[in-house]
């Protein structure tokens, strides 16, 4: 094959071995080069063509073919045993170059674009070629197959092939398997089969393949990601969740939603930052339905817009699968894309009866002992920084130690700040050894917590224990400018990172120092009712010198917070 290439280019033109050799090189790009499909984000989706992962069928939304020329055929045969979308130019047919094409092109939803995407296919171009004139099977991206920036893929002539012609036997073979470049990714996708090459020129009319081919390129499946950056609204939000403090049994709220993208897909519900349930807002006939097969954690689906542009949802909230007692509860409407917009954000209060009575677990029993530490310490008191997340370990037994498995635990937290309300958390569950385990959010304020066991439902608690939580204040800390003189002044902003903060501000400490000194406060601040702070300091003295800044924040009664300190910044003085 190599002698018959080299004997073709020594006969062509200066323009045909350009031609020839851009595609070829297309060609070794794309078997060199090919980029793993975009890592699974926020915004983005699977949908499969013709063929599912599993190898089911599927539909080709959002492809279209098309052809120009004689016996040149762009047909769907996706729904039959072994189908394609199929791109050939019939043999035995003298072509003119650039004339003769059969083309499918996938097309984004408006807004969106391409972001990772794998074909598996297989072709040929037996039919060969001539002075200035090849039989080409190809793909590319963004631009159309007559860009020869944007191809890939290439088979030219059945001789330069370097991502191989494939196997048409086994439709999801490995050796099918074609990656599309990061670089070819945009808003649309081509493939197909071609004579080209100068236009005076023209392909031969040769046998072909077996099937009386010239050109032909099957694409068996396509596993594409679409990212959209812009996601769902959501109006017109009522029902008992939205407006009753407390609530009880199943309760709804109702809302309107539309998505310019995906479609408007689930309603999500976030008790306490844990997801307690999910529902499917409308399936769409089986359109709107998540076929998984991903590795990526993306849904994936059979249309390239699968949901519903617009609907009006009325969801019930199960609220016995919530504790009893104050809980922040976070309701959002995702589209198929996963991007999301807030339908509720407040708190309420769940008080469900409780069955009296009923034993609380197994080897329930009023002579328990519960073992209870924060993960990594023996004590009951902890000190971590501001946005440290913390988890809590135990263990219930009952009399020789047998477990108390499938138990549930309630847990009051009582912030560190005068006044502050006692607030119920979800409730943990022991497992089948009596272990059970509780994560504390990242930002969370000062608090203790109280852990407690009823040996029935409704009854006193058989056993408490009770752990603390000190978080030191988090503050940030700017400084502008860094280089100062005699007479000049720097400025200090940045901002309280927890909450809640006094109606009436926070105070906060200034200090410098010479590195390696001791601090010295030189001035006091209070921020405002959102914890940011501003703040100046005028140089009086000649440098050059260097100092060291950074503000305190001592703890305060009306503040949950212990005392801590910004990151340390220095500033030159010239």
């Amino acid at each position: 094959m190599v002698s018959a290439f080299e004997r073709i280019s020594k006969r062509a033109s200066r323009a045909s071995v350009a031609l020839m050799a851009t595609l070829a090189l297309v060609g070794m790009a794309a078997g060199g080069g090919a980029a793993a499909p975009a890592s699974a984000v926020a915004g983005q989706y699977h949908v499969y063509s013709c063929r599912t992962p599993a190898g089911e069928s599927a539909p080709v939304d959002g492809w279209s073919g098309s052809n120009a020329g004689p016996e040149t055929f762009a047909q769907d045969t996706c729904a039959e045993p072994g189908g394609a979308l199929m791109a050939a130019l019939r043999a035995e047919t003298r072509r003119t170059a650039n004339a003769d094409s059969a083309t499918w092109t996938f097309s984004a939803p408006s807004g969106e674009t391409l972001t990772g995407a794998t074909l598996w296919r297989a072709g040929d171009a037996d039919g060969g070629g001539e002075l200035n004139a090849l039989y080409t099977f190809l793909f590319s991206g963004p631009g159309d197959l007559s860009s020869p920036t944007s191809t890939f893929g290439a088979c030219v002539a059945g001789i330069k092939c370097p991502t191989g012609l494939g196997t048409t036997s086994e439709p999801l073979a490995q050796v099918n398997q074609l990656v599309v470049p990061a670089t070819n990714l945009g808003p649309h996708l081509y493939f197909g089969a071609i004579c080209g090459g100068l236009p005076e020129y023209s392909c031969p009319n040769n046998a072909g393949d077996s099937n009386g081919y010239a050109a032909v390129v099957y694409v068996y499946a396509a596993d594409l990601i679409l990212e959209q950056p812009v996601g769902p609204t959501a109006t017109n939000v009522s029902g008992e969740l939205a407006t009753n403090p407390t609530v009880s049994g199943t309760t709804d709220v109702a809302f309107s939603a539309t998505d310019p993208g995906s479609g408007v897909y689930e309603a999500v519900f976030t008790v306490d930052g844990q997801v307690v349930q999910r529902n499917v807002l409308d399936e769409d006939g089986g359109r709107c339905k998540n076929v998984g097969q991903t590795t990526d954690g993306l849904p994936a689906f059979l249309y390239v817009q699968p949901c519903l542009p617009s609907l009006s949802a009325d969801v019930g909230l199960d609220t016995t699968k919530v504790s009893n007692g104050p809980h922040h509860l976070l309701v959002s409407v995702t589209d198929a894309a996963g991007n999301a917009a807030t339908v509720l954000d407040r708190t309420i209060t769940v008080d469900n009866p409780t069955p009296p009575g009923t034993p609380n677990g197994t080897n329930a029993s009023v002579q328990a002992t519960m073992a209870l530490a924060w993960k990594g310490s023996r004590k009951a008191r902890l000190t971590t920084g501001y946005g440290h997340g913390e988890t809590i370990v135990g263990r219930l037994t009952g009399p020789g130690g047998a477990p108390i498995a499938g138990a549930k635990i309630d847990v009051l937290a009582t912030p560190a700040y005068a006044g502050a309300r006692v607030a119920a958390m979800a409730s943990p569950t022991t497992g089948p050894d009596g272990r059970f385990t509780m994560h504390i959010p990242a930002g969370v304020s000062s608090r203790s917590l109280r852990f407690a066991y009823s040996s029935t439902m409704g009854s006193s608690p058989a056993v408490t224990k009770t752990l603390s939580l000190t978080v030191r204040a988090g503050v940030t800390l700017r400084i502008a400018p860094r280089v100062a003189s005699v007479g000049r002044s720097i400025f200090f902003s940045g901002h309280l990172r927890g909450g809640p903060v006094p109606s009436g501000g926070k105070l906060l400490v200034l200090e410098a120092r010479s590195p390696g000194g001791s601090w010295l406060e030189f001035d006091v601040v209070r921020s405002d009712a959102k914890g940011r702070y501003h703040a100046s300091y005028r140089f009086k003295f000649a440098g050059p010198a260097r100092y060291q800044f950074r503000v305190l924040c001592e703890a305060e009664a009306d503040y949950p917070f212990a005392t801590g300190s910004s990151r340390v910044m220095g500033v030159f003085e010239r």
